[in-house]
C-alpha cells in the first residue's frame, strides 16, 4: 500500500456543484495519484487557483485530516438541502492503492448515510466490498474508457486496470448495489481506434450509463471529424442503452447540431 504525501486541515467540506447531474459533493483529498494524461479538469482549477504549481505536485495527495469532524459540524446544517452528496469532482475517493484515503471514504459514506444521505461514488481505482454494507440507496461508479490496457497505462498510469475496475463494480452489482459506469472522456480515432459497443457489452449488467466527449483537447479539436464522431457515438449509446433497458445520460455538448 501506499501512504499519502501528508495532511490538510480544511473549514469545510461539503458544498453545491454545479455539474449537471450532481446535488452536493465533497473532496477530502487534495490531488490525485491516477496521473490522467487527457486533460483534467480537476488539476487545471487547483492549479489555476495555485492551490498545485506543477502535474508532478499534483501526483503527490494529502489527505483532509479533520474530515469527519467537518461533516459532524456540517450535516446538522445541510442535510435538509441534501438529495445526494457525490464523491468526488476534483479528486478521487478510491485512489488505487492508498488504504488511508479508502478508509476515510468509508467512513464519510457511513457518516452521510447515518444520517440518511444518499451517496453517489465515482473512482477510476477498486471500489471496495464493504461498500455493500452501506446503504442500498447509494450508487457506485467507475471511469470505463476502453478495454485496451495499453491505452489506460499510456493515459490513466496511476488508475487501477481495466479488468480490475470493472470486476470490483460487478461485485457491488451482484450484491444488489446500484452501479453505473461513466464512459467519458471518450476517445477519439486518432487517439486509439476501438469499438464502442464492445466497451458496452462489457458494462451491460450496470443500472447507469454515462456518455461524454474529451474535453480541452487539442488532439480531439485536430481531429476534423469529431463532432459527427461524437454523434454517432453517443447514437450507439442512446440503441444500446434503450434496447437493454439501462438508464443512459449522454453529457452536455457530446451531441452537436449537424451544419
Amino acid at each position: 500500500m501506499k501512504s499519502v504525501k501528508g495532511y490538510i486541515e480544511r473549514k469545510s467540506m461539503l458544498y453545491k456543484t454545479g455539474v449537471e447531474y450532481g446535488d452536493y459533493t465533497m473532496n477530502h483529498v487534495l490531488g490525485c495519484t491516477h496521473g490522467c494524461k487527457y486533460p483534467c479538469y480537476a488539476f487545471l482549477q487547483k492549479k489555476r487557483f495555485g492551490q498545485v504549481s506543477s502535474y508532478e505536485e499534483w501526483l503527490e495527495p494529502y489527505l483532509v485530516s479533520n474530515t469527519l469532524e467537518i461533516l459532524d459540524k456540517e450535516i446538522p446544517r445541510l442535510k435538509s438541502k441534501i438529495k445526494s452528496v457525490q464523491l468526488c469532482f476534483t479528486t478521487d475517493p478510491f485512489m488505487y492503492g492508498y488504504s488511508e484515503i479508502e478508509e476515510m471514504s468509508l467512513a464519510a459514506i457511513k457518516k452521510l448515510n447515518d444520517a440518511g444521505i444518499k451517496c453517489t461514488v465515482l473512482t477510476k481505482g477498486l471500489l471496495p466490498i464493504a461498500l455493500a454494507k452501506c446503504s442500498k440507496e447509494n450508487e457506485y461508479g467507475i471511469t470505463f474508457i476502453s478495454l485496451d490496457e495499453a491505452y489506460r497505462e499510456r493515459i490513466e498510469p496511476g488508475a487501477a486496470p481495466y479488468k480490475e475496475r470493472l470486476e470490483a463494480l460487478k461485485a457491488l452489482h451482484d450484491q444488489g448495489c446500484k452501479t453505473w459506469v461513466s464512459v467519458e472522456p471518450y476517445p477519439t480515432p486518432n487517439l486509439i481506434e476501438q469499438d464502442l459497443n464492445a466497451i458496452l457489452e462489457a458494462i451491460s449488467f450496470t443500472d447507469k450509463i454515462i456518455f461524454g466527449r474529451t474535453n480541452y483537447s487539442k488532439e480531439i479539436s485536430s481531429y476534423r471529424q469529431h463532432r459527427q464522431f461524437y454523434n454517432e457515438q453517443a447514437a450507439i449509446v442512446v440503441r444500446f442503452c434503450e434496447e437493454r433497458h439501462i438508464a443512459y445520460h449522454i453529457k452536455d455538448g457530446t451531441i452537436t447540431e449537424k451544419k
